[in-house]
């Protein structure tokens, strides 16, 4: 039984893993936002869950985690900053998104912060080839 290392290019870091699931998230997230408008709007349906507050928090949350992992692990490994920057700006995007009502403004600021921090994910993961 041989105990010898996989190579190291088959191998797939734990922070390009996470920055695909940032990416991911960022999907998800957009996608939630632009279900909600159209089966809140359409059909009256589902706007107690899919409007419920602390699904947008928790999702705000786990993005603060992955890219404060991914992106913060990313600049130190590759200093490049604009990463980073864009990310901090995406997450400022959404967190201001949980102070303002629902409706279009909230979809808006929402969907541009997820966008920007899918764009971080992509950028970091660019910067560290």
């Amino acid at each position: 039984m041989s105990s010898r290392p996989i190579p190291a290019a088959s191998r797939i870091s734990l922070r390009r893993r996470l920055d695909h699931v940032g990416i991911g998230l960022a999907g998800l997230c957009a996608l939630h936002c632009i279900a909600t408008l159209v089966v809140v709007s359409t059909l009256g349906l589902g706007g107690h869950f899919l409007l419920e507050e602390n699904i947008h928090r928790i999702g705000l949350a786990l993005a603060l985690v992955v890219a404060a992992v991914a992106i913060g692990w990313g600049l130190w490994r590759h200093r490049r900053a604009l990463p980073f920057a864009v990310a901090l700006a995406g997450l400022g995007f959404m967190a201001s998104a949980l102070i303002v009502p629902h409706g279009t403004n909230e979809l808006l600021l929402t969907l541009v912060g997820v966008t920007l921090v899918s764009v971080a994910h992509v950028l970091n993961l660019r910067a560290a080839r």
